[in-house]
């Protein structure tokens, strides 16, 4: 959990945010902690959807690129 959010690939971000999600179903940890996992794990989340919302664009751009009037 040491990685910048901003620098993971989707597959590191991912699979922290399974880790992260599992620590919080399995309880365990006071409240203080049990926020950051949360914070983090929406923060991981986003990053995932970023990089799934960039792959989108560029198959949407290959499909149909700009100019293509077809």
């Amino acid at each position: 959990m040491t990685d910048t959010i901003d620098s993971l690939t989707y597959e590191a971000a991912r699979e922290e945010l399974v880790e992260t999600v599992r620590r919080l179903e399995a309880g365990g940890t006071t409240l203080e902690e049990s926020l950051a996992l949360w914070e983090r794990g929406e923060a991981l989340a986003r990053r995932c959807q970023e990089w799934l919302d960039g792959a989108r664009r560029k198959l949407d751009a290959a499909i149909d690129p700009p100019g293509d009037d077809d």
